[in-house]
C-alpha cells in the first residue's frame, strides 16, 4: 500500500487529497516552502505528472516527523474546502505512528537525497590542490552563479506579511535615508552621535548611494534606524538587486541575520561562515575562497540585526584552535580588515545597541521611515490592482494619525491592509474611528484573519503564549517543538509566522520558525497578558515599565519587549475592550479590572521625574490609551523646560508629543540639542500652541529640515523664541524660515547661531525684522559675513523699536539677559565678536549708536580697533549711556593706550569696574545707572607689564578720576624702585579702599615704604605683605575714606573728626608672612611702624625666627605706644622662646593684649613652667592657654582690672617631676577658674603629688585631668583626700574608654553638698573596705554613684553595712548588669543590712539601677515599730528595722510573680512603714496573689500622698483588690492608673473613693477606654475635686457625649493647671463647652486628634488669647483650617505649640505667623505636615528670625510648591541658622 494511504487510513481519502491537491499546486508550492525551507525543491516540482509531483511533495513533508506532518493537514483542513467528513478522517489520523513500510522508506531515500541541499563540506582541513588558472576560475564562476541564483530564490518572492500572500508582489518603496558621517561609533551609554559639521544634507539618498565606490571613505555602513523602518526589508531588496545584475560592482553577496548567528553552538572559520552556513560551492572551496580573496574589494557582506548581536566582542578575546571565532568576533575582523581585507561590510541596527568593536571610520546612515509622498506611494502601489485606490488615499489623506503611523514602513503596511478589509465592506471614512493607534490597528488586522466574524479565540492566545514566553527567555527563533501543531498551521495559513533554515554548526540544520516582525510577536504577547487567566494582574503590572533606550550590553539576554508596554497601554483602551472580552471569554467586570491594572501603572508612571527618551514612550503609552484624563494629566507633569539630548526623534515621536501637550495648559520649552530628527518631523507640531520656546541644535538638521519647520511655525500661536543652532542649513533652508518669521505674531527671540550664514542670508534676515513686531532678541554668532552687513545690521536693529539684543559672537558662552517688562525703557544689546571692525568703522559705528535708544551692552571684542579705536568708545561711552557692559577686549591695545583710555573715563560718573590685562587682551568696562560714591570705582590694571617708568603716566591719567575707590596693579613689574615711587604718588590719587601690588617682584626693603602708608595715608587700615607668594594688598576703611573726602560717618560724627589720630580713629593692621626676618630688618620695620596712629595689631609669619631676632622684637615693643595686638603664627622658634616672651610684660607694660600662638615650635617640657610664670610678671594676662608643646596663647586684659584666670596645658608632657614646681608657680595667680592639665603624664604619683599641693593653688573652678594614665588606685587615693578638701563640690571619675577625670571646686570655704560619681573603676573585694572608710569619712558627700565599677550583690551588701557617715543623707545609686536578673528579694536583702536607715528606694530592673537613700546615724525607734519588728522573721525583721523611716518607695519593671516571696516582703514593709508618703509601681508584671499582697499592705499607708500604678498587667481580680485600697486613701495627692483598661464597674468603685479624696491635685487614668459612660461618672466625682491641678484622660474613647459632660464639670477645678485629652473623637461640641470654662490658672492644654474643626478651635483660640499662664498647648492631627485666629492680645508665657498635621493653609499660617510676636516666650514650634506654600514661608521668615527664644522649629513640606523660590529660601537661612 501507498505509504500516504497507509497514514491516511484509506486509499479512497489518499486519492480525494492527490486530486485535490493536483488542483492547488502554488498553494502547495507555498507550504512546502514554509515546512521546508532548506529543501530544494527543483526536483519534485519538474514532475511532468501533476499527480506524481503531489505524491513526491507529500512524502518530503512526511518524512520530516509527525509535528510537520500534523501541521500540515491543519493548513489543509483550515485554508482548503474539505467536506467536514473528509476533515474529521484528516485530523483522526493525529498522533498515529509512522507505518512506511521499508520497501517505501528505501524508494523514498534516494529521492529525499535528490531534493536536499548538498551537505556542507570543509573548507579548511583539505590541501589545495594544483589546478590551472582557468580551472580556479571556472569553479570561482560556477560558484558565484550559483550564489546570485540562490540570492534569487531567497529574496525574489519576498517577505510575506500577516494577511498577505506570499505571491502578493508589491513595488519596492525606499524609506528616507540621511547620511550621518559619524566617526566614531553610537556610545551605548549616552546615545550620542558625533557628526561631522560638513556632512551634506543628504535626505533623499537612493539606495546606490550607499556605496560610494570611487571615495576612498569607509567601507563599512551601518543602517540605523527604529523597529519598522525597514531595515530588514532594505537588506533583502539589496540582496534582490544584485541577483537581477543591478549592483554590478559586486561579485559576491552574502546576507547573514544575527537572529540565526546567536544559536551557532560552536566558533566559526570565516570560510565556514561563507560556505557551511550560506551556500557551498560544488567543488573546490578553497579555490573560491582564495578567489574571493583575491577579489575582496568586490564582495558584500550584510550583516542584518547588529543590535541582536549577544556575544561581545573583545580585542583582547581568545580565538579557538584552528582560528575559529564567535559570529561577532568575526564581524568585527571583517569591518576592521583583518579579515577578506577592502570587503564592503554594511549591517542594520536599531539605534543605541551597537558593539563596542564596531571601527571608528563605519558611515551611519539613519533610515527615517515614509515621508508624505512616500506613503501616498506606497498606499498607490499597494492598491493598484484594486478599485478602491482613490479612495484609500482619500482615507489617508483625511486622517493625521493614520499618516503619522504610516511613517513607520511596517505601520503603513498592516494600515493598507486593514484598509484593504474596511474598504471592502464599509462605507468610507472609518478609518479615523477604527485604526486610531498601533495597537487597534494591529487589533483591526487580527479581525481580518476571521471575515466571518468569528475570532479563533483559542488560537490567538495559544500564539500570543508563544510569543510571551519568547520575550521572556530572549527567543525570537523557535523551533518545530516550542509551537503546538495546531498553532503552527494557524500562523502559517494567516502568514503569522514565517520559516527558515537554522544552522547551529557546520553541517547541521534545522528549520526555525519566527514571528514576521518582531512587534507582532510583542503585540501577541500584550495580548496574552490581557486576555489569559492565568496571567495575574502582578504580573501584568510589572510588564508595564519605561524602557532606558541608551542600555550597555553587558548582558546577553535581549531587550525584546521595547514595544510590548507600547500595546499593553493600548489594549487597556476601552475601544479595545469588547475584543479583550471576546478574547478572554469573561465578563466585563474582568476585563475592566484588567485594563484599570494598566492604566493605574500609567497614572503613577506619568508623575515621575523622566528623561528625555522616557518623555516620548511615555507620550506613545498615552495616546495608545485614548484616555483624556491620563493625557492631561501627563502633560500637567512636564516639566517647564523640557529637554530632549542625543537621541534620535521620528515624525511619529513628535506627533505623540504634541498630542499630549494639546492637554496642557501652561506653556512648554522644548530644547532637542543632539538628536538625530527625522527631516519632516517638525511637521508634527502644526497647530501646538502650547510650545513657546522651541530650540534645535543638531548638525542633522539641513534644508529639509528647515523648510519642514517653516510650514509648522506659523500655526505655533504662542511661540516667543526660536532656535536653529549649529545645523547645515544653506540659503534655500533659511529662505524658508526667514518667510515663516513674519507669520510668527508673538516672536521674541530668534537665535540661528553656528549657520555658517553668508552675506546673503544675513541680508535677508535683516530685511524681514522690521516686520517681527515683537522681536527682541537675535542671535547670529559664529556665521561668516562681512564688516558692511554687520553695520547694515546694526542700522536695522538700531532702528526697529523692539530689539534689544543683537548677537553675533564667536565663544559658546551664553549669558543669561535680564528680563525685562513690556512697560520698561528700550535698552540694546550689541555683541559683535570678531566682525573685523576697524579704526576707520568706529566713527561710523557710534554715529549709528547715537541714533539708537539707550545701550545696555556692547561687545566688540576680538575686532581690530587699536589704540584710537578704543579711545574713542571710552570717550563716546558716557554719551551712548551704556548701563552694563563695554567689551574691547582683544582689540589691540597697548601700553600707551591704556593711559590714553584711563584719562577719557576720569570723568565718567557712571563707571563702575574696569579691567585690562594686555597680557591676557582683555579689556572690559562695566557701569552702572547710577553713581556710587561709598563703593567707588574698581580699576584692574593686571598684566599689562607696567614698569617704573610708566607710573608717573599712569597716575597722572588715574589722578583725575575723583571716584577712583579700588586699585589693582598686580602682575606687572613694578619691582622695588617702582613700589617705592607709587607710595609716593599714592597721595595724589585720593582715598582709596584698596591697592593690589601682588606679583609685582618685590623685597622686604619695599615692605618698609609700604608700611609708611599707613601712618602716612589717612584712608590707609591695613597692610597684608605675604612674600614668598607675592601677595601684597593696601586695605582702606570706610571711615578713613570718608574722612579723607571731608565726609562723615555714623561711627564717626562731625564733631569727632578734630580726633585726628587719637582712640576714634581707625584699627590699623599690620600682617607680614613668608618672610626671614634679621635684626635689622625688624629695626627698620618697627621704626616704620613706630609713627603709625590709631591701635595697631601686627602678625608676623617666617620660617625661623632667631633668638636675636626674637630679643630685637621685644626690644623694640615700647616704641610701639598703639599697639594693640601682636601675634606669631607659623614661626619656627627657639625652646628659649617662651622665656623671652614671657618677660615682655615687664618690658612693655603699655601691650593690652598679646595673642601667641607657636605652630611647630619645638618647645622644651620647660617651657610650661616658665609660662606659668607669666602670672607674677604680669598681672594683666588672665588667660594661658598651652595645647601641646605646638601652640600655644596668652590673652591679656585691657587696663589693670582684675578677674578670673584660666589656665590650660594640655598634651605638655608633664609628668611628677613638674607638679610641685607648677603649683608652686600656680599659687601666684589671684583668682585661677580653670585649670586644664588633660593628656598629660601625670600617673598615680603625679596625682597623688597634685592633690597634696592642690590646697595652695587658689583654684575655683573645675580641674580636667582627663587621659592621665590615672587607674584605681589614684581614684582611691582621691577619695582619701575628699575629707581634708571642703571646697570640692564635684568629682567625676570614668576609668574606661573616655578616661574622663574632673574635679570641679566651689569658691566658698567649705561646700555642703559634694556629688561623686565614679565609672568603670573595677572595684574588687579587696577595695570595697578601703572605698566604704573614704565614703564615710567625706562628711559633704551627699550623692554618690557607682556605674559599672564590677560591685556584685555580695560586695553591694558590704558596702552598704560598712558605710557609717557621722550624719545626714547619702544617696547611693548602683548601676550594674547583674541588678536587672538578681530580683527583688535579694535586693530587699541587701538594703536590709545597711548600717543606716533606709529613708528612700527606687529599683529598675530594665534599667539596671538601684538607688537608696540612707539617713545617718539611726535613731531610737517608735515601741509599736519594735513590737512589730519582734513578731517576724529575722529577714523581714532587720529589713523592718532598716526601713523604718521609708517615705518613697518605686518599683519599675520588677517582675512580681506567685513564684517569689518578693510581694509577701513588700507586704510585710508596707504594714509596718507608717511614714511612707509615695509609693509607685510601674510597668511590672503583677500576678493576682503579688497584688492582693500589695493591695493589703497600702490600706494600711493612711499617710500615702502618691501612688502611681501605670503601665501594669494587672488582673481584673488584682484590679478589685486595688480599687478597694484606694477608698481608705483620704491623704491622696497624685494618683496615675493610666493603661490599666478599667472596666465600668472598676470605674464606678474609683469614682467611689475619689470622692473621699479631697486633697486630690494630680488624677491620669490615660489609656483605659472608659468611653462616654464612665467620663460621666468621672465628671460627676470631679466636681468635689477642686483642689485637682493636673487631670489626664487621653485615649479614653471619650466621645460627644462624655467630652460634654467633661466641660461642664472642668470650671469648677479652679486650680486645675493641666489638661490632657487627646486621642479621644470628642469633636466640635465639647471644645466649644471648654471654650467657656477654661480654667484661668490653665498651663498646658492637650487636645491632640481630637475631631476638632475649625469651629472648635475657633472657639478655643479665642478662649486662650490672653491668658496669661498659658506654657503648652498641642492641637495636633486636627483639622484646623482657617480655624486659627489671630491673637490680639497674646500668650506671654506660652514656650510650645504643635499644631502638626492640622491642614493649615498659607492664609492661616500667615495669621499665625503675625500672632507669634505676641508670644515672646515661645521656644519651640511644630508644623510639619500642613499645606504651607511660599506666602506661609515668606511670612515666617519675616517674623520667626525676631525671636530670640526660639529653639526648635519643624516645618517639613506636605504641599507642592518650589524650594528654590525666595522665600522658602530665606525661611531654609533661618532654619539652618537655629540647628546651629
Amino acid at each position: 500500500m501507498d505509504p500516504i494511504s497507509l497514514q491516511l487510513g484509506t486509499r479512497n481519502l489518499c486519492s480525494w487529497l492527490m486530486k485535490l491537491l493536483s488542483t492547488q499546486p502554488e498553494w502547495l508550492s507555498t507550504k512546502m516552502k514554509f515546512f521546508l525551507p532548506n529543501v530544494d525543491l527543483g526536483s519534485s516540482e519538474e514532475a511532468p505528472d501533476p499527480e506524481q509531483r503531489v505524491i513526491l511533495q507529500l512524502r518530503m513533508l512526511h518524512t520530516q516527523g509527525p509535528a510537520t506532518w500534523q501541521s500540515f493537514i491543519h493548513c489543509v483542513c483550515m485554508e482548503l474546502e474539505v467536506p467536514l467528513d473528509l476533515e474529521v478522517l484528516l485530523m483522526s489520523t493525529w498522533g498515529q505512528e509512522d507505518e512506511l513500510g521499508v520497501d517505501e522508506r528505501h524508494r523514498l531515500g534516494p529521492q529525499l537525497q535528490h531534493g536536499l541541499k548538498r551537505p556542507p563540506q570543509s573548507c579548511g582541513s583539505s590541501p589545495r590542490q594544483k589546478r590551472c588558472r582557468k580551472q580556479q576560475l571556472e569553479l570561482a564562476r560556477k560558484y558565484l552563479q550559483l550564489l546570485r541564483a540562490s540570492a534569487r530564490r531567497q529574496c525574489g518572492d519576498g517577505l510575506p506579511r500577516p494577511g498577505q500572500t506570499p505571491t502578493a508582489q508589491q513595488a519596492y518603496v525606499p524609506p528616507i535615508l540621511q547620511w550621518s558621517r559619524t566617526t566614531a561609533p553610537l556610545d551605548t551609554r549616552e546615545g550620542a552621535i558625533v557628526g561631522n559639521p560638513k556632512a551634506e544634507d543628504s535626505t533623499n539618498i537612493s539606495i546606490q548611494d550607499l556605496f560610494n565606490f570611487k571615495a576612498k571613505g569607509p567601507q563599512v555602513t551601518v543602517l540605523l534606524g527604529k523597529a519598522g523602518m525597514g531595515k530588514t526589508t532594505l537588506a533583502h531588496q539589496l540582496c534582490r538587486k544584485w541577483a537581477d545584475g543591478q549592483l554590478d560592482h559586486f561579485q559576491a553577496l552574502f546576507l547573514f541575520e544575527f537572529r540565526q548567528l546567536n544559536l551557532l553552538t560552536s566558533f566559526l572559520t570565516l570560510p565556514q561562515l561563507l560556505f557551511d552556513l550560506y551556500l557551498s560551492p560544488e567543488s573546490g572551496p578553497d579555490v573560491v575562497f582564495q578567489y574571493l580573496k583575491e577579489n575582496a574589494s568586490r564582495v558584500l557582506l550584510i550583516f542584518d540585526g547588529l543590535d541582536e548581536a549577544v556575544h561581545p566582542c573583545s580585542s583582547k578575546e581568545t580565538v579557538a584552535a584552528g582560528g575559529s571565532s564567535p559570529a561577532l568576533t568575526l564581524f568585527s575582523d571583517l569591518c576592521h580588515g583583518t579579515l577578506l581585507p577592502g570587503c564592503w561590510v554594511m549591517a542594520t541596527s536599531r539605534p543605541g545597541k551597537l558593539p563596542a568593536c564596531l571601527p571608528t571610520e563605519a558611515a551611519m546612515v539613519h533610515m527615517w521611515g515614509f515621508d508624505r509622498l512616500r506613503v501616498e506611494e506606497y498606499v498607490s502601489h499597494f492598491f493598484s490592482e484594486h478599485p478602491a485606490q482613490e479612495v484609500a488615499l482619500a482615507e489617508l489623506r483625511g486622517n493625521g494619525h493614520l499618516q503619522s503611523m504610516c511613517a513607520v514602513p511596517a505601520l503603513c503596511q498592516v494600515a493598507c491592509l486593514c484598509l484593504r478589509h474596511l474598504l471592502s465592506g464599509n462605507p468610507p471614512g472609518q478609518s479615523a474611528a477604527l485604526l486610531p493607534t498601533v495597537t487597534q490597528l494591529y487589533m483591526q488586522m487580527v479581525l481580518t484573519l476571521s471575515p466571518h466574524g468569528s475570532l479563533p479565540a483559542k488560537s490567538l492566545l495559544g500564539l500570543g503564549e508563544v510569543a510571551l514566553r519568547g520575550l521572556e527567555t530572549g527567543k525570537v527563533i523557535f523551533y518545530t517543538g516550542d509551537i503546538p501543531p495546531a498553532i503552527m498551521a494557524f500562523g502559517a495559513t494567516h502568514s503569522l509566522l514565517t520559516s527558515f533554515c537554522v544552522h547551529t554548526n557546520p553541517g547541521h540544520q534545522v528549520t526555525g520558525y519566527a514571528f514576521t516582525h518582531l512587534t507582532l510577536q510583542e503585540f501577541f504577547a500584550a495580548l496574552h497578558l490581557m486576555a489569559s487567566p492565568t496571567v495575574d494582574k502582578d504580573t501584568l503590572a510589572g510588564h508595564v515599565t519605561l524602557n532606558s533606550h541608551w542600555v550597555l550590553r553587558t548582558k546577553a539576554r535581549l531587550n525584546l519587549s521595547d514595544h510590548l508596554p507600547t500595546f499593553l497601554a493600548g489594549l487597556a483602551s476601552r475601544t479595545c475592550h469588547p475584543f479583550l472580552k471576546h478574547m478572554a471569554q469573561r465578563n466585563e467586570d474582568w476585563v475592566g479590572a484588567r485594563q484599570a491594572t494598566v492604566i493605574q501603572v500609567l497614572r503613577k508612571l506619568a508623575t515621575r521625574k523622566l528623561t528625555g527618551p522616557k518623555v516620548v514612550e511615555m507620550c506613545h503609552y498615552v495616546a495608545e490609551t485614548q484616555e483624556a484624563e491620563l493625557a492631561g494629566l501627563t502633560a500637567q507633569s512636564l516639566p517647564d523646560q523640557l529637554p530632549f539630548h542625543n537621541f534620535p526623534l521620528t515624525y511619529r515621536d513628535l506627533a505623540a508629543l504634541t498630542n499630549i501637550l494639546e492637554h496642557r495648559a501652561a506653556p512648554i520649552h522644548l530644547d532637542f540639542e543632539g538628536c538625530s530628527l527625522e527631516p519632516h518631523c517638525p511637521e508634527a507640531l502644526i497647530g501646538c500652541g502650547q510650545v513657546e520656546t522651541l530650540s534645535f541644535k543638531s548638525r542633522r538638521c539641513g534644508d529639509a529640515f528647515a523648510e519642514a519647520l517653516s510650514r509648522s511655525l506659523p500655526t505655533m500661536g504662542n511661540l516667543k523664541r526660536l532656535g536653529l543652532a549649529g545645523s547645515k542649513t544653506t540659503a534655500r533652508g533659511i529662505g524658508h524660515l526667514v518667510q515663516a518669521l513674519p507669520l510668527c505674531p508673538r516672536l521674541e527671540e530668534v537665535s540661528f547661531q553656528d549657520n555658517q550664514l553668508k552675506d546673503q542670508e544675513v541680508l535677508s534676515i535683516a530685511e524681514v525684522l522690521p516686520r517681527l513686531l515683537r522681536l527682541r532678541k537675535l542671535d547670529l554668532s559664529r556665521s561668516s559675513f562681512s564688516t558692511a552687513t554687520v553695520l547694515s545690521l546694526v542700522k536695522v536693529a538700531v532702528m526697529c523699536p523692539t530689539v534689544r539684543v543683537l548677537q553675533v559672537r564667536t565663544s559658546d558662552l551664553q549669558e543669561k539677559d535680564r528680563q525685562r517688562t513690556e512697560t520698561e525703557d528700550r535698552r540694546l544689546a550689541l555683541r559683535l565678536q570678531k566682525c573685523q571692525l576697524r579704526v576707520h568703522n568706529v566713527e561710523v559705528f557710534i554715529a549709528l549708536l547715537l541714533e539708537g535708544p539707550p545701550l545696555e551692552e556692547v561687545d566688540l571684542s576680538g575686532n581690530q580697533l587699536e589704540d584710537e579705536g578704543c579711545r574713542l568708545l571710552t570717550e563716546a561711552a558716557s554719551q551712548l549711556h551704556i548701563t552694563r557692559k563695554l567689551d574691547l577686549s582683544d582689540s589691540g591695545l597697548s601700553v600707551d593706550g591704556v593711559s590714553c583710555v584711563l584719562s577719557t573715563l576720569s570723568t565718567c560718573q557712571t563707571l563702575e569696574t574696569l579691567h585690562i590685562s594686555l597680557l591676557h587682551r582683555t579689556a572690559v568696562l562695566t557701569f552702572t545707572q547710577e553713581p556710587k560714591e561709598q563703593e567707588g570705582t574698581r580699576e584692574r590694571l593686571t598684566h599689562c607689564g607696567f614698569q617704573t617708568k610708566h607710573l608717573e603716566q599712569l597716575c597722572k591719567a588715574l589722578g583725575g578720576n575723583r571716584h577712583l575707590g579700588h586699585l589693582d596693579f598686580s602682575g606687572n613689574s613694578l619691582g622695588d624702585e617702582g613700589v617705592t615711587l607709587l607710595a609716593q604718588l599714592l597721595p595724589g590719587l585720593g582715598p582709596l579702599q584698596s591697592l593690589n601690588l601682588s606679583e609685582n617682584g618685590i623685597s622686604l626693603s619695599a615692605v618698609s615704604s609700604l608700611s609708611q602708608c599707613l601712618s602716612t595715608l589717612q584712608w590707609a587700615s591695613r597692610l597684608d605683605v605675604s612674600l614668598e607668594s607675592q601677595q601684597i594688598l593696601l586695605q582702606g576703611d570706610r571711615r578713613g575714606r570718608e574722612a579723607s573726602m571731608g565726609g562723615s560717618s555714623p561711627e564717626c560724627p562731625v564733631g569727632a573728626q578734630s580726633l585726628g589720630f587719637g582712640e576714634r580713629s581707625i584699627r590699623r593692621s599690620f600682617c607680614l608672612k613668608e618672610c626671614q626676618l634679621e635684626p635689622l630688618s625688624l629695626i627698620s620695620l618697627c621704626a616704620t611702624l613706630e609713627q603709625c596712629p590709631g591701635p595697631l595689631e601686627v602678625q608676623l609669619s617666617c620660617k625661623n625666627l632667631s633668638d636675636q631676632s626674637l630679643e630685637t622684637l621685644l626690644y623694640c615693643l615700647p616704641r610701639l605706644p598703639q599697639l594693640r595686638l601682636l601675634q606669631l603664627s607659623q614661626t619656627g622658634l627657639s625652646p628659649r622662646s617662651p622665656l623671652l616672651l614671657a618677660d615682655v610684660f615687664s618690658q612693655c607694660p603699655r601691650v593690652h593684649k598679646v595673642d601667641l600662638r607657636l605652630s611647630q615650635t619645638g618647645l622644651s617640657p620647660r617651657s610650661p613652667l616658665l609660662l606659668a610664670d607669666v602670672f607674677s610678671q604680669c598681672p594683666r594676662v588672665h588667660k594661658v592657654d598651652l595645647r601641646s608643646l605646638s601652640h600655644a596663647a596668652l590673652h591679656f586684659r585691657p587696663g589693670e582690672e582684675k578677674g578670673d584666670v584660666c589656665c590650660g596645658f594640655r598634651s605638655c608632657g608633664l609628668s611628677l617631676e613638674h607638679v610641685e614646681p607648677l603649683c608652686c608657680l600656680l599659687s601666684k595667680c589671684g583668682d585661677l577658674s580653670q585649670l586644664d592639665l588633660s593628656a598629660n603624664l601625670l600617673g598615680d604619683d603625679g596625682l597623688r603629688c597634685l592633690l597634696e599641693h592642690l590646697p595652695q593653688v587658689p583654684l575655683s573652678g573645675s580641674l580636667d585631668l582627663s587621659h592621665n594614665g590615672v587607674s584605681r588606685e589614684g581614684v582611691l587615693q582621691l577619695l582619701e583626700t575628699l575629707p581634708a578638701r571642703p571646697r570640692v563640690r564635684e568629682a567625676s571619675v570614668n576609668l574606661g574608654s573616655t578616661q574622663d577625670f574632673w574635679i570641679h571646686f566651689s569658691k566658698q570655704e567649705e561646700t555642703k553638698q559634694t556629688t561623686l560619681r565614679l565609672s568603670e573603676c573595677s572595684f574588687g573585694p579587696e577595695h570595697v573596705p578601703r572605698l566604704a572608710t573614704s565614703l564615710s569619712q567625706a562628711h559633704q558627700l551627699t550623692d554618690v554613684t557607682l556605674s559599672r565599677c564590677c560591685l556584685d550583690l555580695k560586695q553591694l551588701t558590704l558596702l552598704l553595712r560598712l558605710l557609717r557617715p557621722p550624719a545626714g543623707l547619702l544617696h547611693l545609686r548602683v548601676e550594674e548588669p547583674w541588678v536587672g536578673s538578681a530580683g527583688l528579694p535579694a535586693l530587699l536583702e541587701a538594703c536590709a543590712r545597711a548600717s543606716g536607715l533606709v529613708t528612700a528606694l527606687c529599683i529598675s530592673e530594665t534599667q539596671q539601677q538601684l538607688c537608696v537613700q540612707l539617713d545617718f546615724p539611726r535613731r531610737e525607734e517608735k515601741p509599736e515599730a519594735v513590737a512589730s519588728r519582734l513578731a517576724h522573721s529575722d529577714l523581714v525583721r532587720q529589713l523592718i528595722e532598716t526601713c523604718a523611716r521609708l517615705r518613697r518607695l518605686s518599683l519599675s519593671q520588677v517582675n512580681l510573680r506567685d513564684t517569689s516571696n518578693g510581694s509577701s516582703l513588700l507586704q510585710s514593709l508596707l504594714l509596718s512603714v507608717s511614714e511612707l508618703r509615695s509609693f509607685r509601681l510601674t510597668s511590672s508584671c503583677v500576678s493576682p496573689e503579688s497584688l492582693g499582697h500589695l493591695a493589703s499592705g497600702l490600706g494600711h499607708c493612711h499617710h500615702l500622698e502618691e501612688l502611681h500604678f501605670s503601665g501594669n498587667w494587672l488582673s481584673e481580680e488584682g484590679t478589685w483588690a486595688l480599687m478597694g485600697a484606694l477608698q481608705g486613701m483620704c491623704r491622696l495627692k497624685r494618683l496615675d492608673l493610666s493603661h490599666l483598661l478599667l472596666g465600668d464597674s472598676m470605674l464606678d468603685k474609683l469614682t467611689q473613693g475619689l470622692s473621699h479624696m479631697t486633697l486630690l491635685q494630680s488624677l491620669r487614668l490615660s489609656g483605659n477606654s472608659i468611653g462616654d459612660v464612665g467620663c460621666c461618672h468621672l465628671s460627676e466625682a470631679l466636681r468635689a475635686a477642686t483642689s485637682l491641678e493636673e487631670l489626664g484622660l487621653s485615649a479614653n474613647g471619650i466621645g460627644l457625649a462624655g467630652g460634654a459632660q467633661l466641660a461642664e464639670s472642668l470650671p469648677l477645678c479652679r486650680k486645675l493647671e493641666e489638661l490632657v485629652l487627646g486621642c479621644n473623637a470628642m469633636g466640635d461640641p465639647p471644645a466649644r463647652g471648654l471654650a467657656r470654662g477654661l480654667p484661668q490658672h490653665l498651663r498646658v492644654l492637650h487636645l491632640p486628634s481630637s475631631h476638632l474643626g475649625p469651629e472648635g478651635a475657633l472657639s478655643l483660640c479665642r478662649a486662650l488669647d490672653g491668658c496669661p499662664c498659658v506654657e503648652e498647648i498641642s492641637l495636633a492631627e486636627n483639622s484646623l483650617a482657617k480655624g486659627l485666629p489671630r491673637f490680639c492680645k497674646g500668650l506671654p508665657k506660652l514656650q510650645r505649640l504643635d499644631l502638626v498635621s492640622c491642614d493649615l493653609d498659607n492664609q492661616a499660617a500667615k495669621g499665625l505667623a503675625a500672632s507669634f510676636t505676641l508670644c515672646p516666650a515661645l521656644e519651640e514650634i511644630l508644623l510639619s505636615w500642613n499645606l504651607l506654600g511660599d506666602e506661609a514661608a515668606a511670612a515666617l521668615a519675616q517674623v520667626l528670625p525676631r525671636m530670640g527664644r526660639l529653639k526648635r522649629v519643624e516645618y517639613e513640606r506636605r504641599a507642592l510648591w518650589d524650594e528654590d523660590t525666595e522665600p522658602y529660601g530665606l525661611f531654609l537661612t533661618f532654619l539652618k541658622a537655629q540647628s546651629q
